[in-house]
């Protein structure tokens, strides 16, 4: 079982229907901690990759996630678009060439891609970031490979405990970015970027869920 470069393409598409459906509620989320900007963000950042789909089509994994980084940089205000656009950037490095990702493959994405979005925005689990989501995922993702579950098995454990780790940011006090402003009074509150990374990676466990 493995995802193929199709496969990837209709996650792109899934983030982007996913994100537009959800803009609202991000919104909602980041006016109560941020700037009320999160969604709108996002949304425009996807519908600007999802006007690369064509000349992505014919192109490996690693240059279709390294195109979705690069317009996601481009487009995306905010935290977002450097963090983001970090995240796809480095998994597009690890994907390099390849036209299907294996469980292994898709690990070694999400761990770089990580690294890269805990190194731009210089946040550790527990701080009430992106990071709280995406680090439990990984670790979900990494025990999956070691019990050799397959590959929907593993795919929704890591999204299952991505929305976990969504959750476990409510009563978190904010340490990084613009929620860390606010002090005492972030808690109570979900984060909107711990909330994107819940959807993108649930969209990749709803896609694949049949590879």
């Amino acid at each position: 079982m493995s995802i193929s470069r199709d496969d990837t393409l209709n996650w792109i598409k899934s983030c982007a229907a996913v994100l537009a459906e959800n803009r609202d509620y991000l919104t909602q989320l980041d006016a109560a901690i941020g700037d009320a900007d999160h969604g709108a963000n996002m949304d425009r950042g996807f519908k600007a990759v999802m006007a690369k789909m064509p000349e992505m089509a014919d192109k490996d994994i690693g240059t279709i996630f390294k195109t979705v980084g690069m317009t996601l940089l481009s487009t995306v205000g905010g935290a977002g678009g450097p963090l983001y656009g970090t995240f796809f950037l480095q998994a597009g490095m690890k994907s390099a060439g390849k036209m299907e990702l294996s469980l292994e493959d898709w690990t070694i994405a999400l761990e770089a891609a990580l690294a890269g979005v805990v190194m731009r925005g210089k946040a550790e689990l527990g701080d009430k970031t992106m990071v709280d989501a995406l680090m439990p995922a990984l670790n979900a993702l990494k025990q999956s490979l070691q019990d050799h579950q397959p590959l929907g098995d593993a795919l929704r454990a890591s999204a299952q405990a991505a929305r976990e780790g969504m959750i476990a940011t409510v009563p978190l006090v904010a340490r990084k970015g613009r929620a860390s402003y606010l002090g005492e009074r972030s808690a109570g509150h979900q984060d909107p970027g711990a909330t994107s990374s819940y959807l993108i990676l649930n969209a990749a466990a709803e896609t694949w869920k049949n590879t």
